[in-house]
């Protein structure tokens, strides 16, 4: 992990800023967007600092180092999407390595967990982090890879990660945790014991709906040499373009997550005292459990959040047809609010079963809080909720 002298720049300023006026050709202030597959060598045996897009690519580079110094790591690397990142570090445990992850985790990475375990990859073990003796009996089988995401997505539930990785560190494992939901603006696992943090980058850190990456920051140097050489090997490194476009967004990131948080505690206010709303799931509700968690290691509550309506399918299917302001689409984190359905659309693939052991019912709606105005959304989401009761 890097530390951060007096004399750095602050997080907002390396978002800001990261790479700005440092064109040495022609003094552009915007990063330069290099698109060359290949480079050249300067003699017989002679590489340059790039020598294949593969291996490498300066624009791409210029992100990894801005997330690096946002999540107080050692380095990081890009991928074309946030479940390469997951497996970049999955696929280069060894055969019969175990991994511990949560049971309510992401349906994405579940499939992807699952699908490398079937296959004799990995040895899967999910479990409740939460509950102390089960995640304690679940290191007692000596894990190679303990992931954590916190909030989980979709119920926004709330895990220790210093006490977790503590705890997961004494039984020899790596800790990888997932901060795509909050984004280094709000929290910084590296600085609480992680030894890697994940992203998709499509989400906050791009935050335009208009590029698929990820990203793995790892928070030992030699961990950052490792992954870079994996990457190069599997061929995962996403596009220049993508990057570009990504370190663009980055430069939004403080201002629209302090905007976006302030409106989706609002909705959770709103969406709490509501009659057909059954239950709110937002860490920034002192009704949530894992509120003073989050108060704790967090820097804020973040924008995204679920709700449950009272009256299930039927309850959802109207609501959906007639809320206005959030459009029904997987994904979220951009500038635009987003309604997903779990358990038809992003959980689908865990199946009924897996879904109710990790509590997610049929009922469960979760929204991704964009930058519309605060009174046209709570507006739009009284129209749908209106529909339930008719």
């Amino acid at each position: 992990m890097t530390d951060r002298s007096e004399h750095d720049p602050k997080p907002e300023t390396v978002a800001a800023a990261h790479g700005v006026a440092s064109d040495p050709s022609y003094g552009a202030i915007s990063p330069p967007l290099y698109l060359s597959s290949t480079y050249e060598f300067t003699g017989y045996d002679q590489a340059r600092a790039y020598d294949y897009g593969r291996a490498g690519n300066p624009t791409r580079d210029l992100l990894a180092d801005a997330l690096a110094r946002l999540e107080r790591g050692a380095g990081a690397v890009i991928t074309s999407s946030g479940m390469a990142a997951i497996d970049l570090l999955v696929s280069r445990l060894h055969v019969g390595a175990l991994v511990v992850a949560p049971h309510d985790c992401y349906g994405g990475t579940m499939r992807l967990l699952k699908a490398r375990g079937e296959r004799g990859q990995i040895v899967l073990r999910l479990v409740d982090q939460a509950d102390t003796a089960a995640f304690t009996a679940a290191l007692e089988h000596g894990p190679a890879l303990v992931l954590i995401e916190t909030p989980s997505n979709p119920l926004m539930r709330i895990v220790d990660i210093a006490a977790l990785g503590a705890m997961a560190h004494g039984a020899g494992a790596l800790v990888a945790v997932d901060n795509t939901f909050l984004s280094p603006a709000l929290q910084q696992p590296i600085t609480l014991g992680a030894d890697f943090v994940i992203h998709s980058t499509t989400k906050y850190l791009n935050g335009h709906s208009d590029v698929i990456g990820g990203a793995v920051v790892a928070a030992d140097p030699a961990q950052v040499e490792q992954l870079r050489h994996w990457s190069n090997v599997v061929g995962s490194a996403g596009a220049p373009f993508d990057a570009w476009l990504t370190l663009r967004g980055l430069r939004t990131l403080f201002s629209r997550m302090e905007r976006q948080q302030i409106s989706a505690m609002a909705v959770a206010r709103y969406l709490e005292h509501h009659p057909a709303v059954a239950k709110v799931h937002y860490p920034g509700l002192p009704s949530h459990s894992g509120h003073a968690m989050a108060g704790r290691q967090q820097r804020g509550f973040g924008a995204m959040l679920s709700f449950e309506l009272a009256g299930g399918v039927e309850a959802v299917q109207r609501f959906i047809g007639a809320v206005r302001f959030f459009t029904l689409a997987e994904s979220l984190g951009g500038v635009e609010s987003l309604v997903a359905h779990p358990a038809t659309m992003t959980h689908a693939d865990m199946g009924v079963e897996a879904r109710s052991v990790a509590g997610i019912g049929d009922g469960l709606l979760r929204l991704s809080v964009g930058l519309e105005a605060e009174d046209d959304l709570i507006s739009g989401l009284a129209e749908g909720l209106g529909a339930c009761a008719a």
